[in-house]
């Protein structure tokens, strides 16, 4: 592939194929999996998904060591990598050509957020808003279209806009005690 164009054609045929696969009732739903892990010494967070692993971290100011993004600039990043996808499969359905395309997504969050005197402030990232940058022959009518698309059809930008409810679970590991009933010493114990 020598370009965006190229990669537009590969995408149709599987987005055609997808299309082909719901329309005949053979596609099927997929579970997704993430699993995270918080690392002694550092605190640092390792995001693992299927065979690819993510480093998340904080900034030095938030008790860190900036050795990855944080929670709140991966999910920025998470919608940008979504939208950006769903207008490379739309261009691609669509067969709008694309010269570049990049999206930049912003948001704020503020360490005040839920502290006294900042109750009202958000806790979470706010204020969040992406810009899309395209470089295309298309007509100003095709990228309309194909930006109105992208917003009907993006899987996290609609998420992030119409949330659901998230079912939660603890589950309490006690290793001492697990460590006891096995026969090994405490030290044994908090050394494994």
């Amino acid at each position: 592939m020598t370009d965006l164009n190229d990669y537009l054609a590969e995408k149709r045929t599987a987005v055609l194929a997808r299309n082909a696969a719901i329309e005949s009732g053979t596609a099927q739903a997929a579970q997704l999996k993430a699993s995270v892990r918080a690392e002694g010494r550092s605190g640092v967070r390792r995001l693992r998904i299927r065979d690819h692993q993510v480093i998340s971290d904080s900034p030095p100011d938030f008790a860190g060591y900036n050795l990855g993004p944080s929670s709140p600039e991966l999910q920025l990043g998470v919608l940008g990598t979504c939208v950006t996808h769903i207008f490379l499969i739309q261009a691609a359905e669509r067969q709008v050509p694309l010269e570049s395309l990049e999206v930049e997504v912003t948001g704020v969050i503020d360490p005040r957020g839920g502290k006294p005197g900042h109750e009202e402030t958000p806790i979470w990232p706010h204020q969040i808003a992406y810009t899309v940058h395209i470089d295309s022959p298309a007509t100003r009518a095709e990228i309309d279209a194909l930006f109105e698309a992208v917003e009907r059809s993006c899987p996290i930008l609609n998420l992030l806009r119409n949330p659901q409810s998230i079912r939660a679970e603890l589950r309490l590991v006690d290793s001492r005690a697990a460590a006891a009933r096995a026969g090994a010493t405490e030290p044994e114990a908090l050394a494994a």
